[in-house]
């Protein structure tokens, strides 16, 4: 009987298929701070990167955008995409519920229900038609799904001809000088920060460690061509530490 097909785990090697349900695990546990967590472990950057993600989608003032936002749970992405595009709907897909239930709680509260939709759903296997959507994002969400590469192709299946899909990721490839800097602050700050924050460290482990495992940008560049997508860019910010990576769909 040949072995399991294996994957990262952050640091730790793990069946290919038993990772989706420990990075659910992950995520079910720091579901209603998630947010504030980003503000403190990137000193609010990660808004800016996300304010550049969706001015790269050039949307429109009068023309409709239907939109898709995966792992992107929370809604923050979803509601600058709504708030940049008057005639813009977004679809918000998540795996996990728990992230779910926060940015649906926040839609309802900013009286956007009407225009962001909160749907369940892999990453790997979107419960969507073909062509369905003029833009894709996934920020923060692509570096924890088992198959990444799948992952890129139900990107592709799902844009119509025209689309646009970004990836916001943070990124091994931090400049020179900074990434000790960077690495420091990464495993002796951020984890005891998670766990005064939402009492336990090891979650934040895993995130800083899954960015190490992350693909390099050259290589994920040539995943999203991989996939089908054309005229692929790839964008680094702050020295390194995030990537806006992306492609059309010609």
């Amino acid at each position: 009987m040949s072995a399991a097909a294996q994957t990262d785990f952050g640091f730790r090697r793990v069946d290919l298929d038993a990772k989706q349900d420990l990075v659910d695990d992950v995520f079910h546990k720091v579901a209603a701070r998630y947010d504030l967590m980003n503000d403190l472990m990137s000193a609010g950057l990660h808004r800016v990167w996300k304010d550049v993600l969706v001015t790269r989608l050039g949307l429109s003032k009068t023309r409709p955008f239907r939109h898709l936002d995966v792992a992107g749970g929370t809604g923050d992405v979803a509601f600058k995409v709504v708030g940049a595009g008057e005639r813009a709907s977004a679809t918000v897909c998540d795996i996990n519920g728990e992230m779910l239930k926060v940015g649906q709680g926040r839609a309802d509260k900013r009286g956007l229900s009407d225009r962001v939709t909160f749907v369940q759903g892999n990453a790997e296997d979107l419960p969507f038609p073909s062509a369905h959507f003029d833009g894709y994002t996934i920020a923060f969400g692509i570096r924890n799904v088992p198959r990444i590469q799948k992952a890129l192709d139900e990107a592709y299946r799902v844009l119509r001809p025209g689309g646009r899909l970004l990836v916001l990721e943070f990124s091994p490839d931090v400049i020179p000088g900074l990434d000790r800097v960077y690495d420091a602050y990464s495993f002796t700050v951020i984890p005891p920060m998670g766990r005064m924050v939402t009492g336990d460290a090891q979650p934040y482990q895993y995130l800083v460690e899954s960015i190490r495992k992350f693909p390099r940008n050259d290589v994920f560049a040539g995943m999203i061509a991989k996939a089908g997508f054309s005229r692929v860019e790839v964008t680094p910010m702050t020295g390194g530490i995030a990537c806006l990576s992306g492609g059309w769909k010609i």
